[in-house]
């Protein structure tokens, strides 16, 4: 009985490493962030449709998101980070690094635009969004592996 117990925990500890080490992963962090850029849009986008009620702290907290992330989105994508852990990233990112960080960039500022200017109601939060997501189609179009 105590053996079992023992190499369950010892089971349990192995998994837990493994995850803490994958997870500090390039790779993972990359797709943490985006996770946190979708969610920020998720917000703005269920604004813009109506779905949630006009929210001025839910917006400066999405935008300041897309602010954060954009400014450090590039540094996650060294060398030797191209393949593994479902990747989407394009061989074209490490080709191409200074363009792919000057389009971060362009997302940077066009989130602390809006964030400067915040948007008021429902109609503003929809032209904001309309203005940030096109950097966004940008960089997918060139750097986004299609699955």
């Amino acid at each position: 009985m105590k053996l079992k117990v023992v190499l369950s925990a010892v089971t349990a500890i192995c998994l837990g490493v493994s995850a803490a080490i994958a997870a500090g992963e390039p790779q993972v962090v990359r797709q943490d962030e985006m996770k946190k850029v979708g969610g920020a849009m998720g917000v703005l986008g269920a604004i813009t449709k109506g779905e949630k009620p006009y929210d001025a702290a839910a917006v400066t907290a999405a935008l300041t998101t897309l602010v954060e992330v954009s400014k450090t989105f590039p540094d996650h994508f060294p060398a030797g980070s191209e393949t593994g852990m479902d990747s989407e990233a394009a061989p074209a990112i490490w080709q191409n690094m200074d363009d792919f960080k000057a389009k971060s960039a362009k997302l940077t500022a066009a989130a602390e635009a809006q964030l400067a200017s915040l948007p008021a109601d429902q109609a503003a939060v929809g032209a904001a969004m309309k203005a940030i997501s096109g950097t966004c189609g940008d960089c997918h179009q060139t750097y986004r592996l299609k699955k």
